[in-house]
């Protein structure tokens, strides 16, 4: 016997076991007892038992019948074969529910259900079982003569609506509503796409003028994940890239950035906030957030810091951004990234655009806030406590790193400081 011993012997975690049960049934009918069989081809003899006695339903489980030679598997396992489609159609005008006839042949019931649905004569709906597997081997050879091939009027009308413009989806949308009952004219706007790349697949014309709006001729790859396309014309500098001393909090001077956006995105207002000290600072933006007026707002909120205060900034690929490299041109300051949908690692800034929600809630209207006002905001938060500082707060904390006699600290400590220009 062409068999060989399943080496794996454990639960077979649902799986059907067509080759294993056909063996065990030919050692049995040579008259070899159902014990031994078992252990030749490799399953547990309460599975034989089954097999050949069925079993009443118990535990949520459903019952099933003994299996019947006409209910084994004379052909591939992979697909369904003529016996099995005999089967199904003399349960199904005995009345038996889909489930049950997908356990008697140890089938899916998604199985049994396509089978019917598939292969039933579409003139009456009767599935017949000689008609069905006529219908299902006709269906599997490949390969297959392309539809625009097999339907020339087909072909005629979509190449029509191509020279007009239309796109695939179009096609295919409006030969379905304007055909329903045609099916063989439904296709996949995928089939169209295949056609107009390969020509020879489908018959279609190419002109002077492309088939395509987007006048290609040839699919263009999808990126892949790591082959990501640039966000900005100037290349930009990953966080991976920052030195270590900025995410071991060891010296000032590293800042993160984001934008605050106001009610239905027509507001905004930029915050900066520096990793040792939480120190807050707000940029006022009333003319809009294009990357010309943040890269402005940035130079003139940063160019007045000494350069222990101006070391780096951390920000996410927001397009505000796009004009980094001139902000760093102007200051010398340079502009690290995040990587993309990565809030977290601009924890800091994140926190506090939450606290600044106290000031500036969900859903308002930003641009009310005139610059005199976002000073206020940033010296109210600069002189709270925090639990992260020992309850210093970040005016304090910023005090004792750069000295509190220092020009910049009384200029950074006075609510209307920020003022700029």
């Amino acid at each position: 016997m062409e068999f060989e011993i399943r080496k794996q012997r454990g639960p077979s975690r649902g799986e059907t076991l067509h080759r294993e049960r056909r063996a065990y049934f030919d050692l049995v009918n040579k008259g070899v007892s159902s014990q031994e069989a078992c252990r030749i081809v490799g399953i547990n003899y309460r599975t034989g038992k089954r097999w050949r006695n069925g079993h009443k339903p118990s535990g949520g489980h459903p019952g099933a019948p003994p299996v019947t030679t006409s209910a084994l598997h004379t052909e591939s396992g992979r697909y369904l074969g003529t016996t099995e489609r005999i089967r199904i159609a003399d349960r199904l005008r005995e009345g038996a529910s889909i489930r049950s006839i997908a356990t008697e042949l140890n089938r899916s019931p998604s199985t049994i259900s396509r089978e019917i649905r598939r292969n039933s004569d579409p003139s009456d709906g009767q599935y017949r079982p000689y008609a069905a597997q006529q219908r299902a081997g006709a269906r599997r050879p490949r390969p297959k003569t392309a539809k625009l091939i097999k339907y020339p009027t087909l072909r005629r009308r979509i190449q029509r609506h191509l020279d007009k413009g239309w796109s695939p989806e179009q096609i295919v949308y409006r030969l379905r509503r304007d055909f329903p009952l045609l099916t063989d004219v439904h296709l996949a706007p995928e089939t169209i796409y295949q056609a107009v790349y390969q020509p020879a697949r489908g018959g279609l014309t190419r002109g002077k003028k492309p088939l395509l709006r987007t006048g290609r001729t040839m699919r263009r790859p999808r990126r892949q994940a790591q082959a990501r396309r640039p966000r900005f014309v100037a290349p930009m500098v990953m966080i991976g890239q920052r030195p270590d001393e900025v995410a071991a909090r060891l010296v000032p001077g590293h800042w993160e950035g984001d934008l605050v956006i106001g009610k239905d995105g027509r507001s905004q207002m930029g915050t900066l906030v520096e990793r040792v000290s939480r120190y807050v600072m707000l940029l006022h933006l009333p003319g809009g957030r294009s990357p010309e007026i943040v890269r402005d707002e940035l130079i003139a909120m940063m160019q007045g810091l000494p350069a222990q205060l101006a070391r780096s900034v951390t920000w996410d690929q927001g397009s505000e951004l796009a004009r980094h490299h001139e902000f760093t041109a102007a200051t010398g300051i340079p502009v690290y990234f995040c990587e993309p949908h990565s809030p977290w690692q601009r924890g800091t800034n994140e926190n506090t655009n939450g606290l600044l929600r106290q000031y500036f809630p969900k859903s308002t209207d930003l641009s009310g806030h005139t610059r005199a006002h976002l000073d206020e905001v940033a010296a109210e938060l600069n002189d709270r406590p925090r639990k992260v500082l020992g309850w210093d707060t970040p005016a304090e904390r910023l005090a004792t790193l750069i000295g509190p006699g220092h020009g910049i600290f009384r200029r950074l400590t006075e609510p209307t400081s920020l003022a700029i220009g």
